[in-house]
C-alpha cells in the first residue's frame, strides 16, 4: 500500500483525526510523529489519548521524554526531540514499551528510526501553504499489519464515523 494523505485544517481536526485512530489501535502497535515544531504531533497524540478513553491531560514530554497514561489501553508517549541518539533509548527500556501491551506514540522518531520496529506506522504532518492551521498528514504504513490500520482509518474518514 502506498502512502495516504489526509489534510485538516484546525488543531481541532488534527485531535479529531488521532481519535479515529484510537479505537483502532492494538497493544504493541507503535505511531511515529514527524514535523518540525509546530506540526501538530502533539494535537495528535492528543486526540489519540482522547479516543483511548485517556482523562489526564496530555502534554509533550519534552523534559521527561515518556510520559504513560491509562485508558483502554496504555498509551507511551515518547518525546525523544532532546535525545542525543538512537542509543539513549536504551535508557529508557524501549523494547519493554515496543513490545509491550499498550500503545507507543514516538514523537521526533526519525531521531532514533535505527532502534524502530520494522513494523510500524510512520506519520509526517506537515504546515500547509495555503492556510496558517492547515495540516498535510502523511500516512506511511510498513508492515501488513498498519496497511490495514491505515485502511480502516480512511474508511473512517471518508464515512464519517
Amino acid at each position: 500500500m502506498r502512502k495516504e494523505v489526509i489534510k485538516t485544517f484546525s488543531a481541532a481536526e488534527t485531535r479529531a483525526l488521532g481519535e479515529k485512530l484510537a479505537p483502532l489501535l492494538k497493544p504493541g502497535d507503535v505511531i511515529c510523529l514527524n514535523g518540525d515544531l509546530g506540526a501538530g504531533k502533539t494535537a495528535f497524540s492528543q486526540g489519540v489519548a482522547r479516543g483511548l478513553g485517556v482523562t489526564d491531560p496530555v502534554t509533550s514530554p519534552t523534559f521527561t521524554l515518556i510520559n504513560e497514561y491509562q485508558g483502554r489501553l496504555p498509551l507511551y508517549h515518547f518525546d525523544v526531540y532532546r535525545l542525543g541518539g538512537p542509543e539513549e533509548m536504551e535508557d529508557l527500556g524501549y523494547e519493554e514499551y515496543f513490545y509491550g501491551r499498550g500503545v507507543c506514540l514516538i514523537e521526533w522518531a526519525q531521531l532514533v528510526e535505527d532502534v524502530l520496529p520494522e513494523d510500524r506506522l510512520d506519520i509526517n504532518l506537515t504546515r500547509g501553504a495555503d492556510l496558517a492551521d492547515t495540516r498535510v498528514v502523511e500516512l506511511v504504513p510498513a508492515g501488513e499489519r498498519y496497511r490495514q490500520l491505515v485502511e480502516e482509518l480512511i474508511e473512517s474518514v471518508r464515512t464519517g464515523d
